[in-house]
């Protein structure tokens, strides 16, 4: 993929720079936005951009958020194209949910 050492570190370099200004940015984002509505909306008080920059970093812990598009791997991922495949693989995840959940019958 990058046959140039220089040009790896290059870009490494520009990635480093450019995640504190994202973080910056999007701190400042947060302030505005709170600052804009919250105040008048809810009657809360104005924030500083360190609290901002503090609701973020909260929010990371409580939601696990900042995924930036990450695929997460987990269960019921695939099912789609496992169902796309044939009929007798369409069958069998059909027999293995009747053995989870039992029998379903309509109406209950």
């Amino acid at each position: 993929m990058y046959n140039d050492p220089q040009d790896f570190r290059k870009r490494k370099g520009k990635l480093l720079l450019l995640i504190p200004v994202v973080i910056f940015l999007v701190s400042g984002l947060v302030m505005f936005l709170w600052n804009a509505i919250l105040p008048d909306l809810l009657g809360l008080k104005h924030i500083t951009y360190w609290q901002a920059a503090g609701l973020l970093v909260l929010c990371k812990i409580l939601f696990g958020g900042f995924g930036f598009g990450k695929k997460h791997n987990g269960p019921g991922n695939g099912f789609r194209e496992k169902w796309m495949k044939s009929a007798e693989e369409r069958e069998k995840i059909r027999d293995e949910w009747r053995k989870r959940c039992g029998q379903w019958k309509a109406g209950q």
